[in-house]
């Protein structure tokens, strides 16, 4: 394939990276790219001001650059595929980058398991009163044990209801396992028997929730999805539920999930992710029940550079002109 951009032989192809990353990660890429990064947040809003970026004929985004149609047409004319650090794309609007003729590629897979970890964290978390401990220790409050103290909720022999039993939702089911939980989910379609692996099917959302004592979200958001858990769902789910959100904030309504904690519907809820992040519902703020981590499903350095190698694998292949099963457009 012959190149856009005029490159001496042997030198590295130019990539403009949107965001900082983490050390390690740099040096992979370093490797590989002739690497420029903008000198400030929010580089594709101001192509103009970035002159390393007209120059490059790949760039790296992360989910919080939007790359809408605007934004795919502002780009010079010498860039030829972008990947994002990241699996969820709804930052990218594909139709535009397809007609433009710009490859597409994200990071599936490799970041697995490190949210399902979290997605443990968060059942954890929300599930033994971890907000309210952390506080009462913090906080200087603590006056020592007593049988009264925070009592919360065990996992072992509770029904887990995964929404989204793809490879982030089929990880966590293993690890709820060791628990002792059992698995239940529902998903677009039945998985094979062996990546079930003894989990019970529902062919619907409305069979799915009414089993399940712990409910945690690990689908992608789509049009099918985003509100998914509003008020007429949580009041299927038996009371006392406990929710945990690793997938997207939109999924969740709110305010119905506010409610819900107050009422005792949902007995608690472990979220990683917001709707409008990192502009999060204030009322969640004043619930002892919501145990919240600022978006580190991803959040291990060994996650971090085995995306930098995706990337780099990715576009590498790009410029091979191979194909690669992670290309998006």
């Amino acid at each position: 394939m012959a190149d856009a951009v005029s490159r001496a032989v042997g030198a590295k192809p130019r990539l403009f990276v949107t965001f900082s990353l983490p050390p390690e990660v740099r040096a992979v890429i370093a490797d590989s790219f002739d690497a420029h990064y903008a000198e400030a947040p929010g580089a594709l809003a101001r192509p103009g001001t970035e002159p390393a970026l007209a120059a490059c004929e790949l760039v790296l985004v992360t989910a919080t650059d939007t790359l809408d149609a605007a934004a795919v047409a502002a780009l010079p004319a010498s860039v030829r595929a972008v990947a994002t650090y990241s699996v969820g794309h709804e930052h990218i609007d594909l139709a535009a980058a397809r007609a433009r003729g710009l490859a597409i590629y994200h990071t599936p897979d490799v970041l697995s398991e490190a949210c399902a970890e979290v997605g443990l964290l968060l059942l954890l978390g929300a599930a033994r009163r971890a907000t309210e401990s952390i506080a009462l220790v913090r906080g200087g409050g603590w006056q020592g044990w007593t049988p009264l103290q925070l009592n919360g909720w065990g996992l072992t022999g509770k029904r887990l209801g995964v929404v989204g039993m793809g490879r982030i939702g089929r990880e966590i089911a293993t690890r709820a396992r060791a628990f002792g939980m059992d698995i239940h989910y529902y998903n677009r379609s039945r998985l094979a028997p062996e990546l079930e692996a003894g989990a019970r099917y529902h062919a619907s959302a409305e069979s799915l929730l009414p089993v399940s004592q712990f409910l945690m979200l690990a689908c992608p958001a789509t049009a099918d999805t985003i509100g998914f858990l509003n008020a007429a769902r949580i009041a299927q789910l038996p009371r006392g539920a406990i929710v945990g959100n690793i997938a997207r904030g939109s999924l969740v309504v709110d305010e119905d999930l506010v409610a819900a904690l107050k009422t005792g519907q949902v007995a608690a809820a472990g979220l990683d992710v917001f709707n409008h992040e990192p502009d999060i519902h204030p009322a969640y703020f004043d619930l002892p029940n919501c145990f919240m981590l600022p978006h580190v499903g991803s959040a291990t350095i060994e996650t971090r550079v085995e995306m930098g190698r995706l990337v780099i694998d990715s576009l590498q292949a790009f410029l091979r002109g191979e194909p690669r099963g992670n290309r998006l457009a």
